[in-house]
């Protein structure tokens, strides 16, 4: 069944390669096509499209065909074209002709379209939740180990003295970003281009505005042929906000695989957390955060290949978008198992004591020590000198006391602050609206 169908049916190669994933793809879609659908209806029965007694019979199966994918048992059978066509025709099987009145007013541009905002604002949650643990558990580690000193580096270098303090909240920092990035991203896909149909609008009088608050959205894409020209942008936009959390973990991941190196030996996990090798017995190898990095780098390409796929074409819809759904709904799955792989990781991390005790990072200090002739009324590059001429003769001698309490330095990590400004971030995702307005529409 195809809802384009007429009286001629498409040669089979060319159906074969033109549905492409698309049955899978759609399969994850389905809940959110349903519920498309229980606010498009509803909009119809207002406008007098559709009767009162259709309108309850739609929306009861509707209703069932809502649980059934909740239960797992829905299925696109083969055949049928994608989950628009299988809903329809599974309702115009049960009810009759009610159902075959639900897509008056609309198209499959803008019914894909409204079932795509909301899948990704239901991963988008699903995220943002993650996320939030993550963050939650590096703050966490950061106030446990915030004495525990280890060696900073620049150029591969060693450098200056930081903690671990300042590593963990480093990264939690870093998602603070990441998530402000991802709150554009929710704003952007929590409009509601429903009505817009093929991308010209109707000659039906519709509610768009009503269909907007059934559905949780704040507000429409008012323009008709722009809702349709989001499709791309929209996921382009999304796709860099997940790029943004996914360059935190691979960098993480990086650190990670460092650390735990022997000439490092900074952090250890327990032998059931890292793998062997098949010829080296002493081997403890951290796979997890190289997969992760793998993955992470992954993903971080997605924003340039819905760029290239997305590049140049015109205003109004075409059939390239659909293979968006082919990068873009993987890199969710895999997104949010990294995100939980690395709070999972972390939870069973352990830390070294008393690494800069080590005579190699004697120089790390070197700061240090001219910081104190300043504060003594050296000029600086007069202490700059005569640190770096003890260091060549050897007779450098590290202070014996790290003393830093500026802002969000090794002495004032400022984590209340940092998870102040994620809290605040947190705040701007309306989710319990959004929920809120699923329950009433499927109550």
């Amino acid at each position: 069944m195809k809802l384009w169908q007429k009286d001629k049916q498409v040669e089979k190669s060319v159906e074969t390669f033109t549905v492409g994933k698309d049955r899978e793809l759609d399969a994850e879609m389905a809940a959110f096509d349903v519920l498309g659908s229980l606010a498009h209806t509803r909009m119809l029965e207002s406008i007098d499209l559709l009767s009162g007694a259709d309108l309850e019979v739609v929306q009861k199966e509707l209703k069932n065909i809502y649980k059934e994918i909740e239960a797992g048992e829905f299925l696109i059978e083969d055949g049928v074209e994608d989950v628009h066509s299988q809903v329809e025709l599974l309702l115009t099987q049960r009810i009759g002709d009610a159902g075959k009145k639900i897509h008056s007013g609309r198209s499959r541009n803008d019914q894909v379209l409204v079932d795509l905002k909301l899948y990704f604002r239901s991963q988008i949650q699903r995220t943002v939740e993650n996320t939030e643990t993550l963050f939650n558990q590096l703050i966490s580690l950061s106030e446990e180990h915030k004495n525990k000193l280890l060696p900073g580096y620049t150029h591969l270098q060693i450098a200056m003295p930081s903690s671990f303090g300042l590593w963990f909240g480093a990264y939690a920092e870093s998602l603070v970003d990441d998530l402000e990035l991802m709150l554009a991203a929710w704003k952007v896909c929590n409009k509601n281009p429903l009505g817009s149909a093929a991308g010209y609008g109707s000659s039906f009088p519709l509610n768009r505005t009503m269909t907007t608050n059934l559905l949780g959205f704040d507000t429409l894409n008012y323009n008709v042929v722009y809702a349709q020209m989001g499709r791309g942008k929209t996921e382009r936009i999304l796709a860099q906000a997940m790029s943004s959390i996914a360059a935190t973990l691979a960098k993480f991941s990086m650190d990670v695989t460092l650390f735990i190196n022997q000439n490092f030996g900074f952090i250890s996990f327990p032998d059931e957390l890292t793998t062997g090798s098949s010829i080296m017995p002493h081997k403890k190898n951290p796979d997890v955060f190289e997969l992760m990095r793998s993955r992470c780098n992954k993903i971080q390409a997605l924003p340039n290949e819905i760029a290239l796929m997305t590049t140049n074409l015109p205003s109004g819809y075409h059939r390239d978008l659909q293979l968006l759904k082919e990068n873009l709904f993987p890199a969710f799955q895999s997104l949010n198992e990294c995100l939980e792989m690395a709070t999972f990781m972390l939870q069973n991390i352990n830390v070294k004591d008393e690494i800069l005790k080590d005579e190699k990072y004697l120089y790390l200090f070197s700061v240090e020590a001219v910081n104190e002739e300043v504060l003594k009324g050296v000029p600086f590059r007069e202490a700059y000198k005569k640190v770096g001429y003890e260091i060549e003769k050897g007779e450098f001698k590290a202070p014996e006391k790290v003393e830093h309490t500026h802002e969000g330095s090794l002495g004032n990590l400022c984590n209340q602050q940092i998870t102040d400004m994620f809290n605040h971030t947190l705040k701007g995702f309306n989710f319990a609206k959004v929920e809120a307005a699923i329950q009433e529409l499927i109550k």
